[in-house]
């Protein structure tokens, strides 16, 4: 069946999915691939996150953080100005809990603390001008797969799936972390591996970066409730986890809920 179309014959953009909604904020899941906002790097692109979040609640929304754009997963909008000013003042205190999974190359570490200073990639200046940060992950391996495959030098092929938690928020920092750390996320393009990215892409149909925001809390910034937040992962990710034999690790979804706060 052919997708629905808009006034102008052009395919509709499907709705986004919601996870929370209130008079204050609003929690959706963004898909991989689609860029938050408008910005130097954006140039040619005319799909944005803001722009269908407004265009489907019919109001505008006020970013608050970003999630990089090959990476999946939930991502926390206000409604309001005030609203908007809690949440970044939320974030920045470090008052946000975050997790999320990736899919690495290798048997990833039981249980770390990755503490590595990292420059800033804002593409304005060489990045060994930045000045390095402090950046902070903790990181455990939920399961593992051993694959008969060569893909590397070795005649079987191993990855890992793993949690990551980052108490601080660099711009790629889970991705910069776990490639230096020797075990690179699936699907990076600047960071991983090239030969496992193609095995994934075009044996196990899998191109897009293994990496999902699942779970967000916080403190409402009006109500003062915990907002426990649970984003499910994408048919691409669930068919893989469904391969590997961790569909005991699939993300149970919130439920949208609609509320007033």
């Amino acid at each position: 069946m052919a997708p629905p179309r808009s006034r102008d014959d052009a395919p509709m953009t499907p709705a986004l999915s919601l996870l929370h909604q209130d008079d204050h904020l609003v929690a959706v899941h963004k898909p991989a691939g689609l860029l938050v906002h408008r910005s130097a790097l954006a140039r040619g692109e005319r799909e944005f996150l803001v722009q269908q979040l407004r265009d489907q609640l019919g109001q505008r929304v006020y970013p608050v953080h970003r999630l990089d754009r090959p990476t999946s997963g939930v991502i926390v909008f206000a409604l309001d100005p005030e609203t908007a000013a809690g949440l970044q003042k939320a974030f920045t205190a470090r008052q946000v809990e975050k997790r999320y999974l990736a899919v690495v190359r290798g048997i990833g570490p039981q249980q770390e603390r990755l503490d590595y200073p990292l420059r800033e990639e804002d593409g304005r200046r060489p990045k060994a001008e930045m000045p390095a940060m402090e950046a902070v992950t903790e990181v455990r391996r939920l399961d593992s797969v051993e694959l008969p495959v060569r893909v590397d030098r070795y005649p079987q092929s191993r990855y890992s799936l793993i949690e990551a938690r980052p108490q601080t928020g660099r711009r790629h920092q889970i991705r910069r972390h776990l490639s230096r750390r020797g075990y690179p996320i699936i699907g990076d393009a600047k960071h991983g591996k090239g030969n496992h990215n193609r095995f994934f892409a075009e044996r196990l149909e899998c191109p897009r970066l293994l990496l999902a925001a699942v779970g967000l809390a916080l403190d409402h910034p009006v109500s003062g409730q915990r907002l426990d937040l649970c984003c499910p992962l994408d048919a691409c990710m669930t068919r893989l986890f469904e391969r590997f034999g961790w569909t005991g690790h699939l993300p149970a979804p919130t439920r949208h809920s609609t509320a007033r706060a």
